[in-house]
């Protein structure tokens, strides 16, 4: 599954890059509005269109591939596959500790390492 989600990303960006590059491409509409006022010879304010030209069509190829590609992203991702398991069924059960060699040392007795508290004597 993860094979396809990259390669649908993959078609997705070339397809938007592509976008990007024919529209940059393109002649504007734009450029032809001075001569609707008195320099040339159109008859409209954006002048004749005519037919849609090999980089109009380019693009609106490529745009259809991008929507596609996003559509089938969206599938992708909406789309979840039952795993047997939980996350925690993965891990492996942690080493026991290991047993100390040495024996402790003995404990010395709580009155002996104790010292006298003179604190709550009262002054006489």
């Amino acid at each position: 599954m993860n094979t396809l989600f990259l390669v649908v990303v993959v078609v997705q960006v070339l397809a938007a890059l592509a976008i990007i590059g024919l529209v940059l491409l393109q002649h504007g509409k734009g450029a032809d509005m001075g001569a609707a006022f008195g320099s040339g010879a159109s008859g409209s304010l954006f002048g004749a269109t005519g037919s849609s030209n090999f980089l109009s069509k380019s693009t609106a190829v490529a745009a259809g591939i991008f929507f596609v590609a996003t559509l089938g992203l969206t599938f992708i991702g909406n789309h979840h596959v039952a795993q047997s398991g939980g996350v925690m069924d993965n891990l492996q059960a942690p080493a026991a500790p290991a047993q100390q060699a040495a024996p402790a040392a003995p404990a010395a007795p709580a009155d002996a390492a104790k010292p006298a508290d003179q604190s709550n004597q009262i002054p006489k």
